[in-house]
């Protein structure tokens, strides 16, 4: 690295604190500068993870000349806003999952990257851990032959901590699995293919009017058929198994929250006894985003290797969840209708 990298971290929130114990444990960046609304939780912040400079202006921070990287932490329907105001300002940005919650702002958003030619990336941190890259070689091997389904899940019991504006748990969590189902397809099938599907979705509306869970099913024009489910008012659950001509793949661990340690998947071929896959890392998924984004910076590039998403592959993730949130919200007014 040519030049300590500063950061500069947009909101306090728990996944702020995430973000902040990464950089501080892959040690080669420092975080500069910290902003929030609330001046008590901000100085809290700034003297947990010892950030010299705090700011309660958002536009502040990312106009200041020492600010290398703007990562973006606000909630989901804010995200564009200032993804915008960075790539203006020349930043390179690191943007918390989903990127919007709808077309028009992604697309603007993305825009805006592309002509300040700013590095960006969408912080689908599992993306950068070594155990999606093993899955990808895996895959690649061709081991479980042709993929003709995949069935992903996340549930977690968020909705008391979510901002409603941010529209829900396919923007929180159902992103996850859609993004995992969107690398495979792409992997195996390129780019075309992995655009070129149907989706039908049922949604179920929680307390703040947001679909708090919804089922997909997902049918590609190549005929794999998937099938996606979230809810964010119950439980804690994750699950990805891809079903292939000749076996299978399944997560035994998180894929979604990959650690140091205790990352497997077995690998099965039909009717026989499965084979463990354990993937041992320097830490977790939050740590290798840091890695990735340093390494995109000292070699000047704008973007990142795949697995981690490029930035079509955020427009193409965002327009299957704007996809799947409109089709859960017409269901779910369905079904509304039907009990009056």
């Amino acid at each position: 690295m040519s030049k300590m990298i500063n950061w500069g971290i947009l909101g306090t929130s728990f996944i702020s604190g995430v973000m902040a114990d990464a950089i501080k444990a892959q040690g080669q960046s420092q975080i500069y500068a910290v902003a929030g609304r609330n001046t008590t939780t901000l100085a809290e912040f700034a003297t947990q993870y010892n950030i010299a400079h705090q700011f309660t202006d958002f536009d502040a921070l990312i106009n200041d000349p020492l600010v290398d990287v703007i990562y973006i932490a606000l909630p989901n329907h804010l995200h564009h806003e200032y993804v915008i105001k960075a790539a203006n300002a020349g930043k390179a940005i690191l943007c918390e999952k989903s990127l919007s919650v709808d077309m028009p702002s992604t697309i603007t958003s993305l825009d805006a990257v592309k002509q300040n030619q700013v590095f960006f990336l969408e912080g689908l941190m599992y993306l950068a851990h070594p155990f999606i890259q093993q899955l990808s070689q895996t895959l690649a091997s061709g081991v479980i032959g042709d993929v003709k389904s995949i069935r992903g899940q996340y549930c977690a019991a968020i909705s008391q901590f979510v901002n409603p504006a941010s529209l829900g748990a396919l923007f929180n969590l159902g992103c996850y699995p859609a993004s995992l189902m969107q690398l495979v397809m792409q992997q195996q099938f390129g780019n075309s293919v992995s655009q070129q599907y149907q989706l039908q979705a049922t949604g179920r509306r929680g307390q703040d009017g947001n679909i708090c869970e919804s089922t997909a099913i997902v049918t590609y024009a190549n005929g794999v058929q998937c099938h996606l489910h979230t809810a964010e008012d119950y439980g804690l659950h994750a699950g990805f198994t891809i079903l292939g001509s000749l076996g299978s793949i399944e997560f035994t661990s998180n894929p979604w929250l990959p650690e140091a340690h205790g990352n497997h998947f077995s690998v099965r071929l039909y009717e026989q006894d499965a084979d463990i896959v354990n993937v041992e890392a320097k830490g977790n998924g939050f740590y290798y985003q840091v890695e990735a984004v340093l390494a995109a910076l000292d070699s000047k590039q704008y973007t990142v290797p795949r697995p981690l998403a490029q930035l079509q592959d955020s427009h193409d993730i965002m327009s299957m969840l704007t996809t799947w949130h409109q089709a859960a919200l017409k269901s779910s007014a369905e079904n509304l209708t039907v009990k009056r």
